[in-house]
C-alpha cells in the first residue's frame, strides 16, 4: 500500500526545477545543447512549454532555441534576422534546420489568423528568398 506524500514545504513544479536547474548549472546563455539537457531534466515536459518558461525567466537563449516571436511585428523581425544569421552561417542540414522553425512558426500563425496576415507575409517571404529579408523587410516597414 502506498503511503501519502509528506510535504517537504519545497514548491514543486516545472518553473521551480528550471530556476534550481539554471542556478546550479551557472548558465547565462541557453543553446541547443542545454536546451536538451533541459528537456531530459524537466522531462515530461513539452518543448512549447518549456521555451516560455525560458523566455519568462529572463536567460538569453539562442535564436534557434527561441524561434520564431509573433508577439509584435518587431519581435518578428528580430527573431527572423537573428535565425537568418544562423541559416546563413550554416551548412545544408542546418540551414533545413532553422527553415523548420521558420515553417513551423508560419504554420502555427495560420492557425491563428486574426492579425497575423502581414506576419504570415513576413515568414513567407523570409522562406522564399532568406538573402533578401532583411531588405525586403525595409521597404515593407517604409510601405506600412
Amino acid at each position: 500500500m502506498n503511503e501519502p506524500r509528506k510535504p517537504t514545504g519545497k514548491k514543486r513544479g516545472k518553473r521551480s526545477e528550471l530556476t534550481e536547474w539554471l542556478a546550479r548549472e551557472k548558465v547565462e546563455r541557453v543553446g541547443e545543447a542545454e536546451f536538451a539537457a533541459l528537456l531530459a531534466a524537466l522531462a515530461p515536459v513539452s518543448e512549447g512549454y518549456l521555451k516560455r518558461l525560458l523566455r519568462e525567466s529572463g536567460v538569453a537563449l539562442a535564436p534557434v532555441v527561441d524561434g520564431v516571436r509573433q508577439s509584435s511585428l518587431e519581435e518578428l523581425e528580430a527573431s527572423l534576422c537573428a535565425l537568418l544569421d544562423e541559416y546563413n552561417a550554416g551548412d545544408s542540414v542546418r540551414r533545413r534546420a532553422v527553415r523548420k522553425i521558420v515553417i513551423t512558426a508560419k504554420d502555427h500563425a495560420k492557425w491563428h489568423p486574426e492579425g497575423k496576415e502581414e506576419m504570415i507575409l513576413w515568414m513567407t517571404t523570409w522562406l522564399e528568398n532568406p538573402p533578401v529579408f532583411r531588405e525586403w523587410v525595409a521597404l515593407r516597414k517604409h510601405a506600412l
